[in-house]
């Protein structure tokens, strides 16, 4: 990049991505640098509403990351501001509560002793006889845990969650939360120790003080200690290109309407709005793609309860189908400062609607009745005991993966790919379904291309990371170095054999050594000529000690050898080939607990 440029680096999004790529142009390079933020507070899906003193966290923001880049960011801005809070979270279904991750012995009871056996059948029958093909959600985790146990504690939930049916929800969906992962831990446990336990999910994380927004606001504050410019309020209106280099954008605060220009722009607006918002426009087909992308909005019904403990969880998970509530956060329990009064609590109920439907419509009075009325039906607070409530809107939080999204996302991917001042950056700016360290990382990366000419693909990052959560206990050996050596070994033990060839080099041995054995005895001679080997005339009709007998003999080895080699290099590989896939499936039910998380909305 030029750093004498005069136009400054225009950052579009105020979120977790946008501020990194911010923070580090000018705090950390000097870079001129305006930052555009449509709301009224930085933090995007990611910030920290305030009502009379009490914090509410849109969604909730655990903060643990295995990137080293992503966790010295935020060591460097908050330094002690971070609280270590333990993670406990249950799921309320058919008036119980499970534990969450989910126990087979506690979630077998508490569904019951008819209900357990339909549950273990059900797993039976599909572990015999899965789909061939995974091509849903609903196929993904019918494959692993029965069609049984999808039914009770995942289809609901996920279709309250996202509101499309499972059977539309793509498996890679999952298959990229979960990539591996089981496999590799499989693997690795199995053949080398390295040092290390294997946990499902993080059981401990940080967390700021007063919510993720206290990090943002930091963030936005160290900008402008350094002559940045963060404009709240900012909505981008039109982007102008001339070719295929971004040249503005046209922003309106207020009543105020005008126009900036910039030296490059990065973007973490959600990508479709980004293609509809270009002038000139992209190609037709461009913009059906991006009309083809969906998102998923939620709201967030705060309460403020009169009791000074409501219970104990940080968030617990309604698979109820007769609430419209799926998810309910306890504030108190993320961090004491949240609430301004130690004798009072506050709840935010988590709804999963589409931005303009009759939920997302509803008067926020209405909305808080229907708070009310549900957590007093689930039993975490009484009616009588709400005193005061208000709405947030999140709007596009959650990016789609329907059956439509792929082929119109390499679409968008391929036109934007050719602008050549332009990045897209986030969870909406990349449409993945990210977390808040992997948005933070998509920023990181389009700084180092814009200054140090590096070319990272920003859509891959996440692409094939292994399930977030998963920790380990004892880090003294690299898991990646691990998991290279096991394949390596891998690669000449459970490497699969042709039956043909190992047919044809097993008949090969046996017919030359029976023929140069014959030949030995007819050489050596005597009376009686190879009286033993005679014998296998029984098996090889016309075979005979004899010049002849030879040839026959020849004949017979080889075709038996064949057969030998052929069948037991078939039944090696069918062997193995069963050992790696109960191996397989065998890890991937031991993480049976996390798949709740890769349903949910991330608590990231």
């Amino acid at each position: 990049m030029d750093s004498s440029s005069q136009k400054p680096v225009i950052v579009i999004g105020g979120g977790p991505a946008g501020l990194t790529a911010a923070y580090q142009l000018k705090h950390d390079n000097g870079i001129d640098v305006v930052v555009l933020e449509k709301l009224d507070k930085v933090g995007g899906i990611a910030r920290t509403e305030n009502y009379k003193g009490y914090y509410f966290d849109m969604g909730g923001h655990r903060f643990f990351t295995k990137s080293v880049e992503v966790n010295a960011f935020w060591d460097e801005v908050l330094k002690d501001d971070f609280l270590n809070r333990p993670r406990l979270s249950r799921i309320y279904y058919n008036n119980k509560f499970f534990n969450y991750p989910l126990k087979p012995l506690n979630t077998l009871l508490g569904l019951g002793p008819i209900e357990a056996v339909r549950i273990i059948l059900s797993y039976i029958r599909w572990q015999l006889f899965p789909y061939r093909e995974e091509e849903s959600f609903e196929q993904w985790v019918t494959n692993r845990f029965g069609r049984r146990l999808f039914q009770t504690f995942f289809k609901s939930y996920t279709e309250k969650v996202w509101g499309i049916p499972c059977s539309e929800l793509k498996a890679e969906w999952a298959a990229q939360r979960i990539k591996d992962l089981s496999l590799r831990s499989a693997i690795t446990s199995m053949f080398i120790k390295p040092g290390k336990s294997i946990k499902t999910l993080i059981d401990e994380f940080q967390y700021p003080r007063r919510g993720p927004g206290m990090l943002w606001t930091m963030v936005k504050e160290q900008i402008e200690e350094q002559g940045g410019d963060v404009r709240l309020n900012s909505d981008v209106q039109a982007i102008y290109r001339e070719g295929k280099r971004i040249t503005g954008v046209e922003i309106q605060n207020g009543s105020q309407r005008y126009c900036l220009e910039g030296s490059a722009f990065i973007s973490s607006m959600p990508v479709t709005q980004f293609l509809q918002w270009l002038n000139p426009p992209p190609p037709n087909e461009v913009l059906a793609a991006a009309d083809q992308l969906k998102y998923r909005d939620f709201l967030t019904v705060c309460l403020i309860i009169n009791q000074k403990e409501s219970f104990p969880d940080n968030w617990v998970y309604i698979h109820e189908p007769d609430v419209h509530v799926g998810r309910i956060q306890n504030f108190k329990n993320w961090s004491p400062e949240m609430v301004p009064d130690p004798n009072k609590t506050s709840l935010g109920l988590e709804y999963f609607c589409n931005e303009g439907d009759d939920l997302w419509s509803m008067a926020d009075e209405d909305l808080i009745e229907l708070g009310k009325r549900e957590i007093d039906r689930i039993g975490l607070a009484r009616y009588e005991d709400i005193e005061d409530g208000v709405v947030f809107r999140v709007e596009k939080t959650y990016p789609v993966y329907d059956s439509d999204y792929k082929q119109a996302l390499e679409v968008i991917k391929n036109y934007t790919a050719g602008l050549e001042n332009f990045q897209t950056i986030g969870r909406n700016g990349l449409h993945r379904y990210n977390n808040q360290d992997h948005a933070m990382l998509t920023g990181m990366y389009a700084v180092r291309n814009l200054l140090e000419g590096e070319s990272f693909d920003l859509w891959q990052i996440n692409a094939e990371e292994e399930y977030h959560e998963i920790i380990y206990e004892d880090e003294r050996v690299q898991i990646d170095d691990v998991v290279e050596m096991v394949q390596q070994a891998m690669t000449h033990v459970f490497s699969f054999l042709d039956p043909v060839s190992f047919g044809l080099s097993v008949g090969t041995v046996s017919a030359v050594s029976l023929f140069l054995a014959t030949w030995f005895l007819i050489f050596k001679g005597g009376d009686v000529v190879g009286p033993n080997l005679t014998l296998l005339n029984q098996f090889f009709l016309g075979y005979s000690v004899t010049p002849i007998g030879s040839l026959v003999g020849f004949l017979y080895a080889g075709l038996a050898g064949f057969i030998l080699g052929w069948g037991v290099t078939s039944i090696r590989n069918l062997i193995v080939a069963f050992y790696l896939s109960a191996m397989y499936r065998s890890a991937e039910r031991s993480i049976l607990g996390s798949v709740i998380d890769l349903v949910s909305p991330d608590l990231d």
